[in-house]
């Protein structure tokens, strides 16, 4: 059954940071949305590319030979096995496309992990 997704309204009931919500699935694919504040993990994933959307804020993402930062409207897609850091120093609001098996926190297990 197809369905609308209000973006606003998905955002809205996110309350914790660094924890995606999945709100729709596209061949294999999960679209998800997350609120982002602080400093993630420097992580990789072994098997998936990811794709980060900024809707709200600036994004920055260390990586080990550059810093990355995107505004709203932009998106970045890291390559598989690509060391990444996602730092947000205000909320940042981003939509998430990655395959179902990508773990959030990729090659790190840890309290950030998304058990989901």
């Amino acid at each position: 059954m197809m369905q609308t997704v209000n973006i606003q309204k998905q955002l809205a009931a996110i309350s914790t940071h660094w924890q995606p919500r999945t709100v729709g699935r596209l061949n294999g694919q999960l679209v998800k949305l997350a609120k982002l504040k602080g400093e993630f993990i420097m992580h990789h994933h072994e098997q998936e590319d990811e794709m980060f959307m900024v809707l709200k804020g600036t994004l920055t993402i260390k990586f080990s030979s550059h810093t990355v930062s995107l505004s709203q409207g932009e998106f970045l897609v890291i390559p598989r096995g690509v060391e990444h850091q996602p730092v947000a120093s205000e909320e940042v609001h981003v939509m998430l496309f990655e395959p179902e098996t990508t773990v959030n926190t990729g090659n790190i297990i840890n309290e950030l992990t998304d058990t989901h």
